[in-house]
């Protein structure tokens, strides 16, 4: 198998430098003296702090949505699904890099006729719509519950939910149906005209004959760590808006 070809990070570029650095001055240097190049040692220690600081600010800033309209810290090993097909406008779409996790993020027209939790009963049945899992026993909700404005981030909503429940889900159209957990966060903006919908779908029990059954079991790799529900929760509380225009 080839070995992929790895271009030098940004700290390796700068530890490089530093190595030349230290060998220039230690050659120019070859009387004893170690004073200054203790002075150059503690400059490049400071430099390499700073871009570690600053690498961890970036990794807690909101990734963009939407083109910018909205952000929000998506979980680690997320694959955005836009590079491999093409997705619809009003979403956004991301699969966990090593197994059939996925995140969607919508914007979809407020249903004003369903109230509080009904109204993320109703989103979760027109998934189960989607998914073709509204046959009886085919899906289930299991808890709804309000979150707080006070920890959201998107002071613009009105209000919103949480649901948890489970679905019988057919991938690719497959006569072999998983069972699904899903995590939908629900946005009410009447403002806008606009419910949020944010969707977390999460396999419980893979079937024997699915597609996704191939390949599971084997060693696990670096950073294949399953997304978990506080990842989720990090997700909506983190969810912000940035332009309005959006909505249109």
């Amino acid at each position: 198998m080839a070995v992929p070809f790895w271009p030098l990070r940004r700290e390796d570029r700068l530890f490089s430098g530093f190595t030349s650095l230290f060998s220039v001055f230690t050659s120019a240097n070859k009387n004893g003296s170690f004073v200054a190049l203790r002075v150059v040692f503690l400059c490049c220690l400071k430099c390499l702090q700073k871009l570690s600081s600053s690498r961890m600010q970036n990794a807690t800033v909101g990734r963009p949505l939407f083109g910018g309209a909205l952000s929000a810290t998506i979980p680690h090993s997320a694959k955005d699904i836009s590079e491999l097909r093409e997705i619809p406008d009003n979403q956004e779409v991301f699969a966990h890099d090593h197994n059939d996790q996925s995140i969607i993020v919508e914007l979809l027209e407020l249903q004003s006729h369903v109230q509080n939790g009904d109204a993320a009963r109703y989103h979760f049945e027109d998934v189960a719509g989607s998914n073709k899992a509204s046959a009886p026993g085919t899906s289930e909700v299991r808890a709804v519950v309000a979150l707080p404005k006070s920890d959201l981030s998107l002071e613009e909503c009105s209000s919103a939910f949480l649901l948890t429940g489970t679905q019988c889900v057919a991938k690719f159209n497959e006569e072999a149906k998983n069972t699904v957990t899903i995590h939908l966060g629900l946005f009410r903006l009447p403002q806008f005209s606009t419910d949020v919908l944010v969707t977390f779908n999460d396999p419980l029990s893979i079937s024997p004959g699915s597609s996704s059954a191939v390949g599971m079991g084997g060693e696990q790799q670096e950073d294949t760590e399953p997304w978990t529900l506080q990842d989720f929760q990090r997700l909506l509380q983190s969810l912000r808006l940035h332009d309005p225009g959006v909505f249109g």
